[in-house]
C-alpha cells in the first residue's frame, strides 16, 4: 500500500517568488507539486497564458514533478463555472481549456475544477443547471486531450451548488463523461461533516487527487495546526487503495510570511509517520 504522494502547492507562497517555492520544496522533500495558478506565479486567463517552458524549467531545475493544476475559480473570480451570462460563457469555456493546454504542455495531464457558485438572489437548480453544462464542455475539451478533470466540493460559504459528495456525485452522472472524476478536499468534506470513507463509498477509484489539509474542522490547515490525525487519515487511504495526490493547500494567511515552516511542520509528520509504519512492517 502507500502508493499515494504527497504534494507541495504554491497557494501560501504568493508574497514569494515561484523559484522560491520549487526550491523549498525540493529541499523539504517533495517529488511532486501542484500549481494554483496565481498571477503573481503563472499568468493564465481566457486570452492567453505564460510559456508553460517557464514551469517546465523550475520543475527541471529542482527535480520535482508537476502533477496537477489548479486554476483559480472561486468568488470573485471571474471563471465561475456556473457563470450566467453568455459571453462570460464563452470567456469560462476558454479559461479552462487553457488551463487543460498547460497541464498538457507540463505533463500534469491533471486539473482540479469545481461546480462554480450562484448567487444568493437566484434559483440554485438553474445555476446548477449552468453548471452541468459547461462541465460538458469542459469536459469534452479535457478528454481530447487525454487530461483529466479533479471536481471537489465547495464550503456553503463558497458556493450553493456542490457541498457534498452525493451532490458531485449527481453532477458527475449528468455530465456523463469518464474524464471528470474527483478531488476530495479534507475542508469541503469536513465542512459537509463527511468522513474520507463516505467520500471513498461513493466514489472508489473514481477519486484521483486529494487536497488534504488539516483543520477545526475546517481552514485548510498545515497538519498540527488543527485537530485532524493524520496517521489515522493515512490509513484510510491505505484501507481503500488510493495511489493519487495527497496535495497540501495550505491556503491560509497565517502561512503567508513562512509559507515553508507550515510545509515543514507537515512533512516532518508526515515522515514520522511513514517510519513508524515500516518499523510495524519489519516486526511482523
Amino acid at each position: 500500500m502507500n502508493n499515494y504522494h504527497l504534494c507541495a502547492m504554491n497557494c501560501h507562497y504568493r508574497f514569494y517568488q515561484l523559484e522560491s517555492f520549487f526550491r523549498c520544496a525540493s529541499r523539504l522533500g517533495f517529488k511532486h507539486v501542484e500549481i494554483w495558478t496565481a498571477p503573481q506565479h503563472f499568468f493564465m486567463d481566457y486570452q492567453q497564458y505564460e510559456d508553460p517552458d517557464k514551469l517546465i524549467g523550475l520543475a527541471e531545475k529542482f527535480n520535482v514533478r508537476i502533477s496537477c493544476i489548479c486554476p483559480e475559480q472561486t468568488n470573485p473570480k471571474p471563471n465561475n463555472i456556473a457563470i450566467k451570462d453568455k459571453e462570460g460563457q464563452k470567456r469560462v469555456l476558454r479559461y479552462f481549456k487553457n488551463a487543460i493546454d498547460v497541464s498538457k504542455t507540463v505533463g500534469a495531464n491533471k486539473v482540479v475544477i469545481t461546480s462554480g457558485w450562484a448567487f444568493y438572489d437566484e434559483d440554485v437548480k438553474t445555476a446548477k443547471d449552468r453548471s452541468i453544462a459547461m462541465l460538458k464542455e469542459i469536459s469534452n475539451y479535457a478528454a481530447s486531450k487525454d487530461v483529466y478533470l479533479a471536481m471537489e466540493a465547495l464550503q456553503k460559504g463558497e458556493s450553493t451548488i456542490a457541498n457534498t459528495s452525493l451532490d458531485l456525485k449527481e453532477i458527475i452522472k449528468e455530465v456523463g463523461n469518464n474524464h471528470l472524476k474527483v478531488c476530495l478536499d479534507l475542508g469541503a468534506m469536513a465542512g459537509a461533516d463527511e468522513t474520507i470513507e463516505d467520500y471513498f463509498r461513493v466514489f472508489h477509484e473514481d477519486i484521483i487527487h486529494c487536497h488534504f489539509v488539516d483543520g477545526n474542522p475546517t481552514g485548510h490547515l498545515a497538519w498540527g495546526d488543527g485537530s485532524r490525525d493524520m496517521e489515522e487519515d493515512l490509513k484510510v487511504f491505505d484501507i481503500f487503495n488510493y495511489s493519487g495526490f495527497l496535495s497540501l493547500e495550505s491556503a491560509n494567511d497565517r502561512y503567508f510570511q513562512e509559507p515553508f515552516a507550515a510545509d515543514k511542520k507537515t512533512m516532518t509528520i508526515y515522515k514520522n509517520i511513514k517510519k513508524g509504519k515500516s518499523k510495524c512492517a519489519s516486526i511482523s
